[in-house]
């Protein structure tokens, strides 16, 4: 048993604290920890790309109308 306990120290321990403050940083990144983090940059572009999608069928849609009525007269 006490084998275990000694391999856990000389060489668990430390990989297992690296393993923590690799997975610190990538929670911190992905949240923001008080700045905008990937999760919320993600939302903005997405919301941002439904914004664009809008205009430009708003866009087509006045330019076939306009189209329309000029050949219509």
């Amino acid at each position: 048993m006490t084998g275990e306990t000694e391999q856990y120290k000389t060489v668990c321990k430390s990989e297992f604290q690296s393993m923590h403050g690799k997975l610190d940083k990538l929670d911190e990144a992905i949240r923001g920890n008080g700045k905008p983090g990937i999760q919320i940059r993600l939302d903005r572009l997405e919301r941002f790309q439904h914004v664009i999608w809008f205009l430009c069928g708003a866009g087509i849609t006045a330019g076939i109308a306009a189209a329309f009525r000029w050949i219509g007269g």
